[in-house]
């Protein structure tokens, strides 16, 4: 029997304009095992990212709770959050946020190293990576202005996996 690894409980995220609220998400109840594939769909503006901010604790709830495992997340500061993603999470975002002043290896490194100190272990990783990915060494020292739009992607993916992560968040 798989477990839980991801559990929102009457998940609620109010966002608030002056005197106008927006009710983003209602009372949203979920619970992810380890090994699921979950796609969440919806037309534009309904909440997805806000839900996937929320469930890796980029952005907290305004109700409800979060738990990864048995601990409560949605109750960590903002420190223990990032550690938290850190260790467990990996993100690949519909922008692709790399940096332009570093290299495409150096992109993908500076999130793993931060795991690892093992560099010439994460090193071989991300050139296997970079393959499975569809590129080659040739990349490797290219900047992000150097790469097609799906270029850049993919070096996001592997931005995003390179540390193994527990959870992949792609919005």
């Amino acid at each position: 029997m798989r477990k839980t690894i991801l559990q929102a409980t009457d998940l609620c995220k109010t966002f608030s304009n002056g005197k106008v609220q927006q009710h983003v998400l209602k009372n949203l109840n979920l619970s992810i095992k380890k090994g699921d594939f979950t796609i969440i769909m919806g037309s534009s503006g309904s909440g997805k990212s806000t839900l996937l901010y929320a469930l890796s604790g980029m952005d907290r709830p305004t109700l409800g709770s979060i738990n990864y495992g048995n601990e409560e997340i949605s109750k960590y500061g903002n420190d223990k959050l990032a550690i938290f993603r850190r260790n467990h999470c990996g993100f690949v975002f519909q922008q692709n946020y790399l940096n332009d002043t570093m290299s495409v290896m150096d992109n993908i490194l500076v999130s793993a190293l931060l795991v690892s100190k093992n560099k010439k272990e994460i090193v071989a990783r991300a050139k296997d990576l970079i393959q499975k990915v569809g590129l080659d060494e040739n990349c490797y020292n290219k900047f992000p202005g150097q790469l097609s739009g799906g270029e850049a992607q993919r070096v996001s993916i592997v931005r995003g996996i390179i540390n193994q992560p527990e959870i992949l968040f792609a919005d």
